[in-house]
């Protein structure tokens, strides 16, 4: 999978026309808060499929103050010309173009993967169960990029079958049926693409013994992938009364372990090493447990895929003391196009001159 070489916004949230030539290797944006930088995060999770890194509505992405449509455009290492937006006209449709031809938004993680971890994210093992579900997906579209079919064939199938209850509870059985197959048809891919990530994920960290990076180990709960269409077909009336489909891999749920956690036992009692589900964890060890995952399943992409993945970190080097930051920069360094942002750009004096350096400041891009 290619880097990108060049990206460009226009009227793309606070910037109205910003250009960036990017190395291959870490690419650094440091200014004040506020400044555009997270943004130019977001548009390139926007390369791939789904609502990007902060999953907001896509109406919401042009520039307050611009002709009311938004383009993000990028050229990928080996001449591959790829680009999202909308337009004045259908503000809230995206299209995409690949090589100057219009594509299907799934069609871009055949292109890229990328995955990203933002300060909202530190919460993510004591939050829902959909952020995490959010976050699994993310990583299994990068090692399955059909993922993003299934997932979008079976939630408009979900939303037909939703709509359709709701409406009268005399609705038609063969439609129903027809709906409930595509939805366990395509259920059933989730299932297993989640699956096989999670035992992959469990295998790469297995043994891994890190203590800047602690080792996880992963579990999928929910929906066990039994037969879908028959509970679909009688959960009907159930699911008519709640307005929802209440069971399906839509339910999943992704259960992360703190493996061989340092604890000490009773008062003043030798350290001993336990398993502690991720949620009862500091949330200095969380925030490790979650960078460690990231890298795991960077090294797993790059096994996979034959490229690892672009990483995008939001303000992570700030919340990191400097052992770990040191750490996180060695594990990096070599390992794929990795965009970072921070406030201060001290926070990146122990990365290599080869980076790709930008100050962003008032949704401007300068070279650092």
């Amino acid at each position: 999978m290619p880097a990108i070489a060049r990206l460009s916004l226009d009227n793309f949230r606070n910037h109205r026309d910003a250009l960036i030539e990017a190395g291959e290797g870490f690419v650094l944006l440091s200014g004040p808060n506020g400044a555009g930088k997270t943004n130019v995060l977001e548009a390139v999770s926007l390369l791939t499929p789904g609502r990007g890194l902060r999953q907001v509505p896509i109406g919401e992405m042009a520039r307050s103050d611009g002709p009311g449509g938004f383009a993000v455009a990028a050229r990928l290492n080996g001449d591959i010309e790829i680009g999202t937006g909308t337009t004045p006209e259908t503000p809230d449709r995206r299209q995409v173009r690949i090589n100057g031809a219009a594509a299907s938004v799934n069609s871009l993680a055949e292109r890229l993967a990328v995955l990203w971890l933002t300060p909202a994210m530190d919460r993510l093992f004591t939050e829902s169960a959909g952020g995490r579900r959010r976050f699994l997906d993310r990583l299994t579209l990068a090692l399955e990029p059909g993922h993003a079919h299934h997932a979008a064939r079976y939630e408009a199938a979900m939303r037909s079958r939703n709509k359709l209850l709701g409406e009268s509870i005399d609705a038609d059985p063969d439609w129903l049926a027809a709906l409930e197959a595509q939805m366990a048809e395509h259920g059933a891919a989730l299932g297993r693409s989640r699956l096989q990530t999670v035992a992959a994920l469990t295998e790469a960290m297995a043994g891994k013994d890190d203590d800047d990076f602690p080792q996880a180990a992963l579990a999928l709960e929910g929906w066990d992938g039994d037969d879908l269409a028959a509970a679909l077909r009688s959960n009907r009336a159930r699911d008519g009364a709640a307005g929802r489909t209440t069971e399906g891999p839509h339910r999943q749920d992704l259960a992360v372990t703190h493996i061989g956690k340092s604890t000490r036992g009773g008062a003043g009692g030798a350290f001993a090493k336990v398993d502690q589900p991720a949620a009862r964890s500091s949330t200095g060890e969380q925030k490790a447990l979650l960078l460690g995952l990231v890298l795991a399943h960077a090294e797993l992409v790059a096994e996979r895929r034959g490229a690892p993945p672009i990483l995008l970190l939001d303000e992570v080097a700030a919340h990191l003391d400097p052992g770990r930051r040191a750490a996180l920069f060695d594990r990096l360094e070599g390992r794929g196009q990795v965009w970072m942002t921070a406030t201060e750009a001290s926070l990146f004096d122990a990365i290599g001159a080869s980076a790709t350096r930008f100050h962003v400041e008032a949704g401007t891009i300068l070279p650092a």
